[in-house]
């Protein structure tokens, strides 16, 4: 669901030999594979969580994993075992040592701290160090220890608007649904506040295509095309148009550019040309696929 080229990447996971997925719910990943391991959510697991800003949480299992669900730990201890290998079984606490000697900047860092002080900040070297919340307060690890500004040019995008596709698609997440919605999408309060696909465009391109807010409208880019109610939202740009990509039965990234940044190599999810018109109707295969999720 978050891959660049949908079409793409179905076609891939479609002619594996063998595919495993580990998860906690039927995603649609998990509708490609042969095997399905049911694995353990947060509230059911020991273990940490290390977060983008560099710190170190523990959570503690508070309840059984439900009916064949095991512990993510176990499932690869276990497949480790069933392929020969000599793993020794081992704890989350163990695992974590493991880690700390395999991370210098985490090195300090002890179990029992954790069980005390419920979370630290690396790096943190050293047993009994305050670890550093903030990095790079007075130097760079430059060689001059001062850091470095980089001038770059502009670059417009790969894909531009033109006559037949004038519209910019934006795609992106909502504030109801994470990500791809596999977990937010089965929580039923989330769900009801935002349970179908839309269309987000400024009110004055609406009212140029005739459309009105709660209209289907079909969005087509030179890679595919998706059906889904219009919502107008005075707040966009015009000529913009906004879709969470969330939703497996109106797929925002069938449509988005796979092109690659060339410095940064990253995908062109946020910028592609789209045409939007209205449909009449919903999509019978956008019909088929929200009959599936529900």
């Amino acid at each position: 669901m978050s891959d660049p080229d949908l079409n793409h990447a179905r076609e891939a996971l479609a002619r594996l030999e063998h595919l495993v997925v580990q998860d906690i719910f039927f995603t649609e990943t998990a509708g490609y594979a042969d095997v399905i391991l049911p694995a353990s959510a947060c509230p059911e697991k020991t273990g940490t969580f290390t977060n983008t800003d560099r710190r170190v949480q523990l959570g503690r299992q508070a309840i059984q994993p439900p009916g064949d669900a095991r512990q993510d730990l176990w499932i690869i201890q276990q497949i480790a075992k069933r392929l020969g290998l000599i793993w020794p079984e081992q704890s989350p606490e163990q695992v974590f040592t493991e880690i700390r000697k395999a991370v210098p900047s985490m090195a300090g860092m002890t179990w029992s701290r954790l069980e005390t002080e419920q979370s630290l900040t690396y790096p943190l070297r050293e047993e009994g160090a305050p670890g550093e919340p903030i990095i790079f307060q007075d130097t760079f690890p430059t060689d001059d220890s001062l850091g470095r500004f980089v001038p770059t040019e502009y670059r417009p995008a790969s894909e531009l608007p033109d006559a037949d596709y004038p519209f910019v698609l934006i795609t992106g997440r909502q504030l109801e649904h994470w990500h791809t919605g596999s977990m937010t999408r089965r929580a039923t309060v989330l769900n009801a506040l935002e349970p179908v696909p839309t269309v987000s465009m400024h009110p004055d391109n609406l009212d140029d295509l005739g459309i009105g807010s709660g209209d289907y409208i079909k969005v087509e880019s030179r890679r595919g095309g998706i059906s889904a109610r219009a919502r107008a939202d005075a707040g966009l740009q015009r000529q913009t148009v906004f879709m969470a990509f969330c939703y497996y039965e109106a797929a925002a990234n069938l449509l988005t550019n796979p092109a690659l940044d060339p410095i940064g190599k990253i995908p062109e999810f946020k910028f592609c040309a789209v045409r939007v018109a209205p449909a009449g109707e919903e999509d019978p295969a956008t019909a088929r696929r929200r009959e599936e999720m529900a």
